[in-house]
């Protein structure tokens, strides 16, 4: 298993192309956020202060939720590429068991969605400092990285389920296109969800990765928002909170931390079955 995961790491990072598709997702978010959804969100929270700390927050917690899917769909590609290429069949046919062989693929593709997660998170944090913010505190950061380690976990169980349903390269490449397009949206990042419809803010609501998005931001958001709402009535926090998805809220209930949590661990253990599932159907 570790083999065949060090073999896959060393061929994502020798890949240029692969590294760049990963972080595809990203670049489009922060060109978006740089051209045109900062200076739109800012101009609607006017006079409060350390806006700039407050946003920036908000757009790495997202992109950090979005990093750990479309890092791990990146990494998935090596196992799409060794099956189109037959190199799959000849690991099966070799000593190494299938349960090895499956778990080198999940391995190397956890490993690099975290990685490509605590990089953007230590860029995200320096961004943050530079335009004026503060440094998390070290016991936030360390809930952050565990958030990230589970926020990977159920991408990596998402993309894995739909890595055993595609057979060509073209039609990864198509898949990972479209994720890498909607996975803003899914996440409440393009727009802000308070502005979506309800029956679209509903989907936002149950996509897994979402969730994610939620947990960094109670995190990341904690300090900013104290600066920027501490001496602000409490409707005008409560309206920010709800309108740029710092929580979830079906009707009147509010969805707290460890339901959000639940979610993602569900997702990963259904996914991850699912998958499985899928490949020993095929094995037959």
């Amino acid at each position: 298993m570790i083999s065949i995961a060090s073999r896959n790491l060393k061929i994502f990072f020798r890949d240029r192309a692969a590294v760049f598709f990963s972080l595809l997702g990203v670049l489009i978010i922060l060109g978006l956020y740089v051209l045109f959804l900062g200076d739109t969100i800012a101009k609607g929270l006017p006079n409060i202060e350390g806006v700039s700390f407050l946003i920036n927050s908000w757009i790495i917690s997202g992109i950090l939720a979005v990093i750990s899917i479309t890092s791990t769909m990146g990494a998935f590609g090596i196992m799409v590429e060794d099956r189109s290429r037959k190199i799959l069949k000849d690991f099966t046919t070799s000593p190494i068991s299938r349960r090895d062989l499956t778990g080198g693929y999940i391995l190397s593709s956890f490993s690099i969605g975290v990685i490509m997660s605590l990089i953007t998170f230590v860029l995200g944090e320096l961004y943050i400092v530079m335009s004026g913010g503060e440094l998390l505190p070290l016991v936030s950061i360390l809930k952050v990285i565990g958030l990230i380690l589970l926020s990977v976990l159920a991408s990596s169980s998402i993309v894995f389920f739909i890595t055993t349903l595609i057979k060509s390269q073209n039609a990864f490449a198509a898949a990972s296109t479209v994720l890498g397009t909607l996975i803003g949206f899914l996440t409440g990042i393009y727009i802000p969800i308070g502005t979506l419809p309800e029956a679209v803010q509903f989907v936002v609501k149950i996509f897994p990765v979402s969730h994610a998005g939620v947990l960094l931001r109670s995190v990341l958001m904690d300090r900013p928002m104290e600066v920027s709402f501490g001496s602000a009535p409490a409707g005008v926090e409560q309206d920010f909170i709800q309108n740029m998805g710092v929580v979830y809220k079906f009707g009147d209930y509010t969805v707290h931390s460890w339901l959000s949590i639940a979610i993602l661990v569900g997702t990963t253990v259904l996914f991850f079955g699912l998958s499985l599932l899928n490949m020993m159907r095929k094995s037959k």
